[in-house]
């Protein structure tokens, strides 16, 4: 077993791949379920992995100077992910978000150690978007932008999607005929749906969104409450070249999934991992797919 320089070197590495068998069983599946599990970080989510090698990716490209400080519009799961990987590394971080962001969120970032900046909230996400820009300018900063930045997706070229094509290799085959993701920024399903559609033309790519806001499929966008994905908007990072198809899943149908699934396999998925869980279901259901592979980036906090 390596020992790694840091936390962080091993989130930016493959993660297990587990078959879902009890999941398949209760749900009466045909064909096989697997999950591979991106959420070790210390937010419980993809996010730290995706954190911390866009950072390298700005180092690499001479983008990022030692000590510079970082500015980003955010302020969900990826805003607590950048914030520990950035000052970690030694760059200051401030965090640009609408004012009327939840008041508890903000104490949480604050009491981390991030600095914060208010954009109107009448101008919402694009609002604090362009905030974080002009401050950047302004300031000599590094404004990461991480719902258009290629880095998303590079990263997810790097690591994940040639993770997922090492193990589903099978004599020049896939192990599986489906790949299902949760859409949030967009960089998962484009990176790897841009790296096994290179390797084999035998694989489906399915995002998934909230039933409730359905902005990849071009429908009605508004609330939700499944976190981490269906921002309400398609993120520039989205390659829609490389979806096969768009699910979309309800708030419920996630949490009856991510309840389900901890208990037959005792994985802690979230609600965004459950809404994906419940995609792939469905598609075995159904008969379109006989062995998928869903992307489970996000665990619960199970607060015992």
């Amino acid at each position: 077993m390596p020992i790694y320089p840091n936390f962080y070197q091993t989130l930016t590495t493959a993660c297990p791949i587990v078959e879902l068998r009890g999941y398949a069983a209760a749900c009466g599946l045909k064909g096989h379920l697997y999950a591979y599990l991106d959420f070790n970080g210390p937010t419980g989510t993809a996010r730290d992995g995706l954190a911390e090698g866009m950072l390298a990716l700005a180092i690499e490209k001479k983008q990022l100077a030692p000590g510079q400080p970082i500015i980003e519009a955010a302020s969900g799961p990826f805003a607590t992910a950048l914030t520990l990987a950035s000052l970690t590394a030694g760059h200051p971080i401030v965090l640009v978000m609408p004012e009327d962001a939840p008041a508890l969120r903000q104490e949480t970032l604050l009491r981390l150690g991030a600095q914060i900046r208010h954009s109107p909230a009448r101008s919402g996400v694009n609002g604090a978007r362009r905030l974080a820009a002009q401050t950047a300018a302004a300031n000599g900063w590094y404004y990461m932008d991480w719902l258009a930045n290629d880095d998303n997706p590079e990263y997810h070229r790097r690591v994940t999607g040639p993770a997922i094509a090492k193990a589903i290799a099978r004599e020049g085959r896939s192990l599986v005929d489906s790949v299902v993701v949760s859409v949030g920024s967009a960089g998962t399903i484009t990176g790897v749906g841009e790296t096994l559609k290179a390797w084999t033309n035998d694989v489906r790519m399915v995002a998934v969104e909230p039933f409730e806001s359905q902005a990849l499929s071009g429908g009605f966008t508004g609330g939700h409450g499944i976190p981490e994905m269906g921002f309400g908007f398609i993120p520039k990072n989205y390659n829609a070249y490389v979806v096969d198809n768009v699910a979309a899943v309800t708030r419920s149908d996630a949490a009856r999934a991510a309840q389900k699934v901890l208990i037959t396999d005792a994985i802690p998925a979230s609600l965004s991992a459950g809404a994906a869980l419940h995609a792939a279901a469905q598609l075995l259901a159904k008969g379109t797919s006989r062995s998928a592979l869903v992307i489970l980036s996000g665990r619960q906090n199970l607060n015992f």
